[in-house]
């Protein structure tokens, strides 16, 4: 019944884990290795495969040295940094001795459009802790509870990365709440103004330091608006939009506009209409929409792009200039909130597009000419460019062909289109920006992405494999 037992609580933990790090940062997978006393085998927990890969390093790390099984002396606080990293490319790990469990690590992907991967280390940490209190306490009903809030952890992974980071630079010794800012921030973010979102920079002080602010104007000590009246904090901030003033709070009430250098260790909100990003010492921690934290950057990923580039042998600054030009494209088409297609055509001749075609080409390493095809943009249909001399041919382009497997009807024409263009292209390379932001590579009638998309498993509850037997299968499929 032990062990049953404790492999419910593994799978409670790691589907709350699953759920709640999709939110934050898209679909994520989670692995957990663990040894439950000293005497125990390593055993891994890896439904979906993460580590997959690894077991070069896993081996060198857990099997063949015994770092990990050093000085359990500091049991009930968190480890970490006593361990060796385990250093696995594109992984997060966090994990240490607690009670209940003698060695636990919690692994999950680093997403390459990621802030920071400071609140998905806490979020880890959460994890084991309460992986450890559940064997504790030993009640099969507190089990969905910890899934429940591992699912719903996402303020609570900013607010504790946080104040770590003021921690370690400042001491406990501080003013400064921070749930109640991280409150603050959204609801002013989802508060408009006229019918427009908040723009400008909010910074939180800590009150021993906001006489060290060299303000613009401050309000009198009974005329501050309180942090908690967040629709006139809103209306305030329209002082601060597109300026490089500050609008300046003690995390409890509006002190004035500051400007110039601001004191170390401040959280600042910056609003940039729909979304945000929270800063603390030139950090991004995180950012935020909808009402939510998330871990993304919310710039465009071309990293499919330029593996697909790199195919082709392009030299270094070539490859350099089309990655800038298609950036600036992608970018601007996101920031307006418009959809739009690039036919990047490295064909000679080039592929024969319907379109508006330009008596003469422009040259898209001329600024003045690239920032015309940022306008050209928004014209329904694609951008047709001669990618290896990089000028814009014909804009409002017309994509057809036939229709081809994998066609996705709930992705939209523009998306479809390009698949059948592709399919009967082979010279082009398609970059189709979606309106509500998502971006896709699309070449040979398919997207290439990442990696493969993978499908949650449901472990039975059995025993999980040691991870030396796990290391030693044949099939790592």
């Amino acid at each position: 019944m032990e062990e049953l037992f404790l492999i419910k609580c593994i799978d409670q933990i790691h589907d709350g884990l699953c759920n709640g790090l999709a939110r934050f940062s898209g679909p994520s997978r989670a692995a957990l290795i663990y040894a439950l006393n000293r005497n125990s085998p390593l055993r891994i927990y890896d439904p979906c495969d993460l580590l997959r890969g690894h077991e070069p390093r896993l081996e060198e790390l857990y099997l063949r040295h015994g770092k990990w099984m050093q000085d359990p002396s500091r049991i009930g606080k968190h480890a970490q940094g006593e361990f060796e990293n385990p250093e696995l490319a594109g992984i997060i790990a966090c994990g240490g001795h607690f009670h209940n469990m003698f060695y636990q690590t919690w692994f999950s992907e680093h997403h390459v459009d990621m802030c920071s991967t400071g609140p998905t280390q806490r979020w880890l940490e959460y994890a084991c802790r309460l992986l450890s209190q559940d064997l504790g306490t030993k009640s099969i009903t507190d089990l969905e509870t910890s899934g429940y809030v591992l699912q719903n952890f996402a303020t609570h992974a900013v607010r504790d990365h946080i104040v770590d980071m003021r921690n370690l630079s400042m001491g406990p010794d501080t003013r400064l709440r921070i749930y109640p800012i991280l409150d603050s921030i959204l609801n002013i973010s989802k508060t408009q103004e006229e019918g427009k979102w908040a723009f400008g920079d909010l910074i939180f002080v800590e009150p021993s330091q906001v006489h060290r602010i060299h303000y613009l104007a401050t309000f009198g000590d009974f005329e501050r608006p309180a942090m908690k009246d967040f629709k006139h904090t809103r209306k305030l901030l329209q002082a601060v939009e597109g300026n490089k003033h500050k609008l300046v709070s003690n995390g409890q009430k509006i002190i004035g506009i500051g400007t110039g250098r601001m004191p170390d260790f401040s959280v600042t909100a910056e609003f940039r209409g729909n979304h945000g990003f929270i800063k603390v010492l030139d950090e991004t921690i995180c950012s935020f929409s909808d009402g939510g934290f998330h871990s993304s950057t919310r710039r465009a990923n071309l990293v499919q792009l330029e593996e697909v580039l790199l195919e082709l042998n392009l030299d270094s600054s070539k490859l350099y200039t089309i990655m800038k030009v298609v950036s600036t494209l992608v970018r601007s088409a996101q920031e307006r909130k418009h959809g739009c297609a690039l036919v990047l055509d490295f064909g000679s001749p080039l592929a024969n597009i319907s379109g508006q075609h330009l008596e003469t080409p422009l040259d898209l390493k001329r600024h003045m000419d690239l920032d015309l095809a940022t306008s050209l943009a928004k014209v329904d249909g694609a951008l047709h460019i001669d990618m290896m001399y990089l000028k814009l041919h014909a804009f409002a382009s017309l994509l057809d062909g036939r229709a081809v497997a994998g066609e996705n009807r709930a992705r939209g024409a523009r998306y479809n289109s390009a698949l059948r263009f592709t399919a009967e292209h082979d010279q082009v390379i398609l970059v189709v920006v979606s309106s509500d932001r998502p971006i896709s590579i699309i070449q040979h009638g398919a997207e290439i992405k990442a990696r493969c998309d993978w499908e949650p498993r449901y472990q039975c509850l059995s025993e999980p494999l040691t991870l030396e037997d796990w290391i030693g299968q044949p099939n790592h499929s």
